[in-house]
């Protein structure tokens, strides 16, 4: 309002309100963090202020793919559908499902996605991006022909997915500084577990609580290994220290014996100063069994058998247990995955009349056996005896050149119908 004035009263009450509030200034301070308070200075609960220290703690503690457990599982779910070859497949005229070798689509998801990522960092990397943020982008390119030619893809963070007027999904995203927006067509979209029909649910903020527990108790066992004169002993003496004799000897602790660097240094004591020793370790705190429980939930979230990313006793590690665990792994948690991408991929990446004319997507889990010849030799063993399987065939799928006559189906000849069997021993009766 024109000509409108505050009063002396009023004008010393905003000054007031207006001034930044002025605290005393404090050893190793740092900028306020949402009024935080380090439990590394006692100070800091009457001050309320955040030292260095506290400060490196929430570092630490805001990564969670930097726990062991998030970063082993991860790598192992990605890693193992990145080694698996995804295949375009077509039915034939005589209706034989073979692999479309002619298609556009079939050398640029199983060799050569776009020109900087091979066909396993293009796979790790949607898989790594469905794992932890529960979405894996990638940017569609296509010819002249309309057919998709490469698949760029692109990171879930920041992702902005809305639903349009039209009634279709928009996306939008920054990426090296500049805005990007693409239509739905333009853009193939893997859902995870979770979440909306625009979007799946994130892993990290669903189960945010499993892992900052565990975040916590690692920051934890860090600091106490880091501070060996919090769990190490008492310092005694037989008079009355006064102020500065005690601070004089807090001060001498702290630039003598505190860190690694001082771990195991001796102690030289006088005056009627005396030493005791505390065992207060790790175990004492279940400090360990909480690292191992955590790891363990983690675990479970990501659906990882604990023995395959080191977690478990010795006798699950290895023999059966650890046989039971691959399988497990393989149809429990692989399996689903594998499907989740497939389906996306057919939806969005084949036109309706090639859907509907049997072309499909599919991963080869025959991958997994590459490590494991006893597995293989019984495989193919039982599928070249029962007639499914031709020995070309089984040659062709180690990489081996074919034999003269080994495109012949074959089969025992001691399975033959039970009618057959009798009339034979009849004739052998006959004969005798």
């Amino acid at each position: 309002m024109t000509g409108y004035k505050l009063s002396s009263a009023a004008k010393k009450a905003e000054a007031s309100y207006r001034a930044p509030a002025v605290a005393p200034a404090a050893k190793n301070t740092w900028t306020p963090d949402g009024g935080r308070a380090s439990l590394h200075d006692r100070d800091n609960f009457v001050t309320n202020r955040v030292t260095v220290a506290d400060h490196s703690d929430h570092i630490a503690c805001s990564n969670p793919l930097g726990l062991s457990a998030t970063y082993a599982c991860v790598n192992l779910i990605a890693g193992t559908i990145a080694s698996l070859s995804a295949t375009v497949f077509r039915r034939d005229a005589d209706g034989i499902r073979r692999e479309a070798t002619n298609h556009p689509l079939y050398w640029v998801l199983k060799l050569d996605p776009n020109f900087d990522d091979s066909d396993y960092e293009f796979w790790e990397f949607l898989a790594a991006s469905i794992e932890l943020q529960g979405n894996g982008y990638a940017e569609k390119f296509k010819n002249g022909a309309g057919h998709v030619s490469a698949l760029i893809p692109v990171s879930p963070i920041g992702m902005d997915v809305r639903r349009i007027a039209s009634g279709a999904l928009e996306y939008e995203w920054v990426e090296d500084g500049t805005r990007k927006v693409r239509s739905q067509d333009e853009m193939l979209h893997i859902r995870g577990f979770g979440g909306n029909r625009r979007k799946g649910g994130s892993t990290l903020s669903m189960c945010a609580g499993a892992f900052q527990s565990a975040m916590a108790t690692d920051s934890t066992a860090a600091q106490m290994f880091s501070n060996s004169v919090v769990s190490s002993g008492v310092l005694t003496a037989e008079d009355k220290l006064d102020g500065p004799q005690r601070a004089e000897l807090e001060q001498l602790l702290q630039d003598k014996f505190v860190g690694a660097l001082n771990a195991g240094r001796p102690m030289l004591l006088d005056g009627g100063l005396k030493w005791q020793a505390l065992s207060i370790s790790p175990e004492d705190a279940q400090l360990l069994d909480s690292r191992k429980f955590g790891g363990e939930e983690i675990c479970r979230i990501f659906g990882v058998p604990p023995a395959m990313v080191g977690y478990g006793d010795k006798s699950s590690n290895w023999g059966t247990g650890k046989e039971v665990d691959v399988l497990g792994f393989i149809k429990f948690t692989l399996r689903k995955r594998l499907r989740r991408i497939e389906r996306a991929m057919m939806k969005q990446l084949l036109t309706r009349a090639e859907r509907q004319s049997g072309m499909t997507i599919e991963f080869n889990l025959e991958g997994l056996l590459r490590g494991d010849s006893a597995g293989r030799a019984s495989f193919y063993q039982i599928m070249v005896r029962l007639g499914l399987m031709t020995r070309n065939e089984a040659r062709a799928l180690e990489n081996l050149p074919p034999i003269p006559g080994g495109d012949v189906a074959m089969v025992q000849m001691q399975d033959v119908p039970l009618t057959t069997a009798i009339e034979q021993a009849k004739d052998d009766a006959n004969a005798a």
